[in-house]
């Protein structure tokens, strides 16, 4: 019998109309990859910073096989954009190595808001690449 694969995505609020758009991608991604709509858990938070508090959160409960964090960090006229993306990036990756549950960087950091739109369809669609790289990651867990 096959194991089911549940998956978890912590999606920021922040920049709404691109995230609402990478999260759409991303589960559309999921349910053809065969995660059952019951298997996936979407939680939101106000923006990217919250994101890893809300991914540790997911991968400590155990109950996950992967998180995907998905967010839009815009560039803007201040370094906090910068600040932001670098500690979200970081934090992320420590909740992977510290817990053992792959968590997936669906964080978008574009210049401009052509650039964010542009990333949430077609060849550019990270919401779509971050649920490809959960799937893949579960797949090479289980081997592992």
């Amino acid at each position: 019998m096959k194991r089911r694969t549940r998956i978890a995505v912590a999606a920021s609020r922040f920049n709404e109309e691109v995230t609402a758009r990478l999260l759409a991608s991303c589960i559309r991604t999921l349910a053809r990859g065969g995660v059952a709509a019951a298997d996936i858990e979407v939680v939101r938070v106000p923006g990217g910073f919250e994101l890893p508090w809300a991914a540790a959160r997911l991968a400590k409960g155990r109950r996950f096989d992967a998180v995907i964090a998905l967010g839009c960090v815009l560039k803007g006229s201040t370094p906090q954009n910068d600040h932001i993306s670098s500690a979200t990036v970081f934090h992320l990756q420590r909740i992977a190595v510290e817990t053992g549950v792959p968590v997936i960087l669906g964080v978008i950091t574009p210049n401009t808001w052509a650039q964010a739109l542009a990333r949430t369809k077609g060849a550019l669609d990270r919401g779509k690449e971050a649920a490809e790289a959960a799937l893949e990651v579960v797949a090479l867990a289980g081997r592992l």
